[in-house]
């Protein structure tokens, strides 16, 4: 008989957050890891971090502020926190070689040159949506923005809860950049975020963007094709962000056998 791979040890960035927990959930629920370590902000109060891990099943998990011993205790790294804090997580892990998976959202132009100059040594898998089902819209709104004609006005509405602190979400982003490859164009180039007041008409080919912030909204994306006579609209809904941890664990497993280098989830699933 043939022995079964030993688990991937990971680690959870961040682990008392709302998609911390989920991602200890959901390791904890997954045979092909195991979840070793989680991290937390320096001066996190260690009885209330361990109240909430206990919520999703999880006691006696080592949780520690010190960056380097977060990394050195974990093969990967979830990773859905802060800019700030996913850059100081990837400089430790490119140091070893390791995995990052990326869910990380608002990185500035900056920010993300220096996530993208760690993979020349770790193995980094980044999304602004480790959605299954969000990665196929994405397929889907760059093979209709290819198709269709610039008489074919193109809205990305997208709403969250009310915590969230980036807009546009990183997976409308994701959508607009897809629409623009289907275009052949440049997003930043076409990209309308703000409209207030009198406008004028709309610029033929450009990609609009609009924004929602309320309640404990997990995630909508809707993607709007108009044209005359007709409307197309493709919608992914997120009822529990348990997607989001699946895809992230999922694309952990996968970097395992890769070689260093920034990787999508379309590299992930094969689209």
């Amino acid at each position: 008989m043939t022995a079964s791979p030993a688990p991937l040890t990971v680690g959870v960035a961040g682990c008392s957050g709302r998609m911390g927990l989920t991602l200890v959930q959901a390791a904890l629920g997954h045979d092909g890891v195991r979840l070793a370590v989680g991290s937390e902000r320096p001066g996190f109060d260690e009885t209330a971090v361990a109240a909430q891990l206990a919520t999703v099943g999880s006691k006696n998990l080592f949780v520690t502020s010190d960056v380097e011993r977060f990394v050195a205790a974990a093969e990967a790294v979830i990773d859905f926190t802060s800019p700030e804090a996913s850059l100081a997580n990837a400089k430790a892990i490119a140091a070893k070689g390791g995995i990052h998976i990326v869910g990380t959202t608002g990185f500035s132009p900056v920010q993300q040159k220096e996530l993208e100059s760690y993979a020349t040594q770790a193995r980094i898998v980044q999304s602004g949506n480790f959605s299954l089902g969000v990665n196929v819209l994405q397929n889907l709104v760059e093979n209709a923005a290819k198709l269709l004609n610039l008489g074919y006005d193109i809205e990305i509405f997208e709403a969250h809860h009310k915590y969230k602190k980036d807009a546009p979400s990183g997976t409308a982003l994701m959508l607009g950049q897809a629409a623009a490859k289907g275009r052949n164009v440049d997003l930043e180039a076409q990209k309308v975020v703000a409209r207030d007041g009198i406008t004028g008409e709309r610029k033929e080919g450009t990609i609009g963007f609009s924004v929602v912030r309320g309640g404990d909204i997990v995630g909508l994306h809707e993607v709007i094709l108009a044209g005359e006579g007709e409307v197309i609209t493709l919608k992914h809904q997120g009822f529990n962000r348990i997607i989001y941890a699946n895809g992230a664990l999922h694309a952990a497993l996968w970097a395992k056998a890769q070689a260093p280098g920034l990787y999508s989830m379309k590299d992930v699933l094969g689209l």
